[in-house]
């Protein structure tokens, strides 16, 4: 007869018929070690399956809003991507390949290591470093044929020494100060500062560019007068008998608002990621936002009125709601001054996010009243949470953030981090 007396250690399993193992000997845990994972599996596990929060790239929307771009261009303007801080957040070498395919013929970057990642990347397209790097760097340009900008006479000369030695050339963009007071020769030197290094020989003047100051604001003025100076020192240039190149100063405000800026070459950033640079541009084109950030729920649980939640208790419990968790924190690029200021999205309503959000977490509401036509939530470990885009008819944007913290969506952007994974599509 069967014994039916319950293992009183499990309060499961039936005697002599143990599911479980409570003890091995020292031979059953040296085979058990012995059994390696294959790496191959380990490595199949998707992105989303190790960390419930990730960012979603469509590239569709940056080959959109490339072509958009393009459209606005007279014939024979150039379209610069400009991919620097990781192309805004998106990805620089994904965002890169997408771009060139759409139509860009050109990449802008920030710094040395960046041009170089393209580079790696099997991206053979010229690439604009749009300042000017270390002279210690020098080596690297020439070997992996990276353009960067000039605007002192001890980095061109240095740097077309170096070009001289291995019987090269050493290409360069001038980047004039017409206002910004950021970087670049000022315009109405730049004729005395071409006479310091123009003999060089190696030396090869590809471009000339400004950045402006303004193009993004109602008043005009400023603008107009970094046009002017801009103007002027090219006429100084080719009055000399020098070519001043590719000429650019477009950025994105200026590419949709200002037709008659964009002389040889434009340069497309935060545009191509699908915000819009100011709002004068909002209904002259059509952007598509290329991020959005979604994130899974770990653990959902009902908080007793008058329960505080997450540090400092800030946030106290109404009743009548759950406090649902979700992996994504400030450490993701989520700003920790956006707590208690932000709608996350579920099911297609909003949900506010409460408590102080945590360096890799942070809590939400779902309120369990019903009222109206509202249709009451019930959230689940695993539901997808929406931080920034669409689900449904619900919407957020990195210019709503921006705007709540009082900040450029460029900032927000960029802030998401690379701890969180991409997904691409």
């Amino acid at each position: 007869m069967q014994d039916d007396t319950l293992n009183g250690f499990t309060g499961f399993a039936r005697k002599n018929q143990a599911q479980f193992q409570y003890s091995r000997d020292q031979e059953e845990i040296q085979a058990a070690a012995e059994i390696a994972f294959e790496d191959s599996s380990l490595a199949a596990i998707p992105v989303m399956d190790r960390r419930w929060a990730w960012m979603e790239v469509n590239l569709e929307a940056v080959a959109h809003n490339v072509v958009e771009a393009k459209r606005f261009l007279r014939p024979g303007v150039k379209l610069m991507a400009v991919v620097k801080a990781d192309a805004y957040g998106h990805g620089a070498i994904e965002c890169a390949q997408k771009a060139l395919a759409s139509g860009a013929e050109q990449l802008g970057v920030a710094t040395v290591d960046e041009a170089l990642a393209l580079r790696d990347a099997g991206i053979s397209a010229p690439i604009l470093i749009l300042a000017e790097p270390p002279v210690t760097a020098a080596p690297l340009l020439l070997a992996k044929h990276i353009t960067p900008s000039v605007y002192t006479a001890e980095f061109a000369l240095a740097y077309a020494e170096e070009a001289d030695k291995h019987n090269m050339k050493a290409p360069f963009h001038l980047a004039l100060n017409t206002g910004m007071n950021r970087i670049g020769v000022r315009a109405e030197d730049v004729i005395a500062f071409e006479q310091q290094i123009n003999f060089h020989r190696a030396l090869v003047q590809e471009g000339t560019f400004t950045h402006f100051a303004t193009a993004d604001s109602t008043d005009t003025i400023d603008f107009n007068s970094q046009v002017r100076r801009f103007i002027n020192a090219i006429s100084a240039l080719r009055t000399a008998g020098i070519d001043p190149g590719i000429v650019h100063a477009a950025n994105s405000a200026a590419l949709f608002r200002y037709a008659d800026v964009q002389f040889d070459m434009v340069r497309l950033g935060i545009a191509m990621y699908g915000c819009h640079p100011c709002e004068q541009t909002r209904g002259m084109v059509d952007l598509w936002p290329a991020m959005e950030i979604r994130a899974r729920i770990t653990d959902v649980k009902t908080v007793p009125m008058s329960e505080g939640v997450s540090y400092g208790l800030h946030y106290r419990s109404p009743g009548s709601v759950k406090i649902c968790t979700v992996p994504l924190g400030y450490a993701d690029g989520l700003n920790r001054s956006l707590s208690g200021k932000w709608d996350f999205i579920l099911q297609g309503q909003l949900v506010r996010q409460v408590g102080t959000i945590c360096m890799d977490q942070c809590m939400f509401e779902v309120d369990m009243r019903s009222f109206g036509s509202r249709v009451r939530l019930d959230p689940h470990v695993g539901d997808v949470v929406t931080i920034v885009g669409r689900d449904g008819d619900a919407a957020t944007s990195l210019t709503d953030m921006a705007r709540v913290i009082g900040t450029i969506d460029y900032e927000v952007a960029c802030n998401f981090s690379r701890r969180l994974p991409r997904v691409y599509r």
